[in-house]
């Protein structure tokens, strides 16, 4: 066991609310809300987790309390009236029956929210001052607009109480309405709730007492915070501690949620919701300065991916509950793997922040190596034994090929898995090769030690013939042989390497060079990023608006940060048209896309990255011989059925991955587990 591991499995206590352990996950916005309410989607995520032992899970971050703060944009939940409380009913049901307290944030977004979505009214704030993020001038809320909503609030949290919720937090962190009357930043005020700190206060407060005033003493009411704003113009954390020990003593909070930082613009939201380029729990610190100062518990939650860094800091004090939010979503079942002793089954979140980027670009929240997570109703995360057994073989163990072996083994299957290279993990092993993305490497390796113990036959160095494959005499043959990085297509492609070809070391460009990306992912920028470091003068140009624009919230601005700190020049808007050598040289031409204006570079070394196509080789020789012509039915994949050519005598042939098409990590696991799952 982990060290440190009771601290995590002691109740606690607030009020009369007992929650079984010191683990939950916060509040947050997976995007599974339909029509304003947490329906069916949303509570089996929920209930996942507390059958996978958490003590406390919290939905709905934010939950809308009134009208002007629209629920609409990113599929959140509204509580902005009682049609809602049904759904609390029984969504608390399903958690409660395993063991597990639920809550709820409540919130008005005031100025973080669009006025043009669902009913567009004016967005409202402390003052008139534009939000970067949501883009918006605010309305000054006038008295009657603050009476509003402070009502509001207090409705909403009777909702919550008749809804069958065990407590609830208001957010006044990442920038909502309470902490943008806090927030010198933007409350700009001369009346009684601006200037000082005790007067930017005076909001929160009004709107605690009228919570309290609507569901007694006894119910549980806590508040999310930041514990330093981390800008020039915004709160210190001496104001942070000064407003968590007012609203503590005044008795308005039974418990504290800290965080650090705040989300107004995108290198602040990247800062607020840490990836994989930050340390484990980077703003510890915070909520630990807080403890200190109240009497109240204290929660915690900003890039905690291990059960050891948690349970470090509970035992020493810091907080008293640990928030393991993204790792919940990479195993839900992570906290009662640890109580059955069994620590090295967890797969554990790596900060890819491939969940919470996909929310703000409007899609809803997919964990990149969990297939199962958010898809509860369809998408198994215990894998069910088969009722007939197969002899199954893979070929390729990336992260698709890996997933494939491990659901195969799961199910009872014999499993050979064919390696061409002397280790597993595929283009996952590229990608880790670059700066801060190394912790991608965790995701073939927890499939690695799975395949391991499912007692799976890996055949590393071994690139099979179809007379190998054959000679294992297979029911059933998936290939996840990958793909190969495409050239491109600008006239003297032959002149240009990839930028797998830079990660791997294959080439080792030096002096001046152009990263041209026409895929807008991370390859690219990550690629001009190591260059760069080794001393290379980088330019990157993209087809697209901007760079790196397929990347999202928490991983976009880190890319820019690190290319303007490394000097990289960055040009949008630019095709790559043709490359020629000219001397010892290359010469590049781009064309603008937008006003067809030609230009060249005279560089070194020209990268490109272009995706990848499939490798088909060994798939086309096994095709003829198959039941099934290598076709996947995808009516029985999306109805969870077996395919039909299972089992049908013979062999049956599929391909997952990029041996299917080139997309990305997710595709490929998700490819694996539901043609798997079946077999």
């Amino acid at each position: 066991m982990i060290a440190n591991a009771d601290a995590l499995l002691k109740p606690l206590t607030i009020k009369g609310l007992t929650i079984r352990n010191r683990v939950m996950s916060t509040s947050h916005a997976p995007g599974y809300g339909k029509d304003g309410k947490p329906q069916e989607r949303y509570q089996l995520y929920h209930a996942e987790k507390a059958k996978g032992g958490i003590g406390l899970t919290m939905f709905g971050g934010s939950s809308s309390v009134a009208l002007d703060s629209p629920a609409a944009p990113w599929a959140q939940i509204s509580v902005a009236d009682d049609s809602v409380i049904p759904h609390f009913q029984r969504f608390a049901e399903r958690v409660h029956a395993h063991g597990a307290k639920l809550m709820i944030q409540l919130t008005h977004m005031g100025r973080r929210t669009k006025w043009d979505t669902e009913h567009w009214f004016p967005t409202i704030s402390a003052s008139p001052r534009r939000e970067p993020a949501s883009r918006t001038i605010p309305r000054e809320m006038d008295r009657n607009d603050i009476r509003r909503v402070v009502k509001s609030f207090a409705d909403a949290v009777r909702r919550c109480k008749e809804g069958g919720l065990d407590g609830c937090e208001i957010s006044a962190a990442h920038g909502h309405l309470v902490d943008q009357f806090w927030s010198p930043s933007v409350n700009q005020r001369t009346d009684e709730y601006g200037g000082s700190l005790e007067n930017r206060m005076r909001f929160g407060i009004e709107v605690l007492q009228a919570m309290r005033e609507a569901v007694g003493d006894d119910y549980v009411i806590g508040m999310r915070m930041s514990g330093d704003e981390m800008i020039a113009d915004g709160l210190s954390h001496e104001d942070c501690v000064e407003i968590a020990a007012t609203y503590a003593k005044a008795g308005l909070v039974d418990f504290l949620n800290v965080l650090g930082g705040q989300a107004r613009d995108h290198i602040a939201h990247a800062i607020s919701l840490p990836n994989m380029s930050f340390p484990v729990a980077p703003f510890l610190f915070l909520p630990s300065a807080i403890k200190r100062e109240v009497e109240v518990p204290i929660f915690h939650a900003q890039r905690v991916t291990d059960l050891a860094t948690g349970a470090r800091a509970v035992a020493e004090g810091h907080v008293d509950m640990i928030a393991m939010t993204r790792a919940h979503i990479a195993d839900p079942h992570l906290v009662k793997k640890l109580i059955e002793g069994r620590e090295d089954d967890i797969r554990q979140c790596v900060g890819a922040g491939y969940c919470i980027d996909r929310i703000y670009v409007g899609g809803d929240a997919l964990c990149i190596q969990n297939a199962a997570t958010g898809r509860e109703a369809f998408m198994p995360h215990v894998i069910a034994p088969a009722q007939v057994k197969r002899k199954v073989v893979v070929v390729g163990a990336g992260p698709g090929g890996l997933e494939a072996a491990r659901v195969c083994a799961e199910r009872g299957h014999s499993v050979v898995l064919f390696e061409k290279s002397d280790k597993v993990g595929g283009q996952i092993n590229v990608a880790a090769k670059a700066t801060w993305r190394e912790a991608l490497s965790g995701i073939p390796r927890w499939l690695y030690a799975q395949v391991q113990k499912k007692g799976v036959d890996i055949r590393l160095n071994t690139a099979p013939t179809p007379d190998m494959v054959l000679a294992e005499a297979p029911d059933v043959v998936i290939m996840a042989t990958g793909g190969q990085p495409i050239q491109g297509y600008a006239k003297g492609s032959e002149h240009v390497v990839t930028t797998t070809d830079v990660l791997t070391g294959a080439v080792e460009p030096t002096g001046t060079v152009l990263v041209y990306d026409e895929i807008g992912g991370h390859n690219a920028s990550s690629t001009a990023e190591v260059l760069a470091k080794k001393g290379c003068l980088v330019e990157v140009a993209t087809h697209d608006r901007m760079i790196a624009e397929e990347v999202g919230t928490t991983n976009q601005p880190i890319h820019l940060r690190e290319l303007y700190k490394l000097g990289v020049v960055m040009s949008p808007n630019m095709e790559l048209i043709e490359v020629y050598p000219e001397g010892n040289r290359l010469i590049a031409a781009l064309r603008n896309t937008m006003t067809e204006a030609e230009e060249e570079r005279v560089v070194d070394r020209v990268v490109v990255d272009y995706g990848v196509l499939p490798v088909t080789g060994l798939f086309e020789d096994l095709r003829t011989g198959s039941v099934n012509d290598g076709a996947t039915d995808l009516d029985a994949m999306v109805a969870g059925q077996t395919q039909p050519a299972v089992g049908k005598g013979g062999y049956a042939l599929f391909r997952i991955g990029d041996a299917w098409t080139g997309r990305n990590i997710h595709a490929a696991i998700y490819d694996a587990l539901r043609l798997c799952k079946d077999i």
